[in-house]
């Protein structure tokens, strides 16, 4: 048996082997467009932010602290948190632009 006979195969009372896939179709479809998808352009676009991050530029880390970048390596920044306090940290605790965390509180 080919392919073909198998989809339009009668499963049993009426109805084609295809019709019973069409609905597992829709949700594999559905579910790409409202989970992966998004999800692949956040990581994306957060793989950009992180990877356009320069030295002098102010960050918070996933665990909340607050630093500006002093160095930048391969795959570690060394932010500084206050005078004469250095942090070596993986580049991908970085959470979010400090600058743009501060406009938004100034906006509220």
């Amino acid at each position: 048996m080919n392919l073909v006979n198998i989809l339009l195969a009668t499963p049993g009372e009426g109805g084609s082997g295809f019709a019973t896939f069409i609905p597992l179709l829709l949700i594999i479809v559905v579910f790409y467009l409202f989970f992966i998808r998004p999800q692949l352009k956040k990581q994306k676009e957060t793989r950009k932010f992180r990877e356009a991050l320069k030295k002098g530029d102010k960050i918070i880390t996933i665990g909340g602290i607050h630093g500006r970048i002093i160095e930048v390596q391969e795959k570690t920044f060394t932010i500084e948190v206050a005078p004469e306090i250095k942090l070596r940290i993986e580049k991908s605790a970085v959470a979010m632009d400090g600058a743009q965390e501060q406009q938004l509180s100034e906006k509220k």
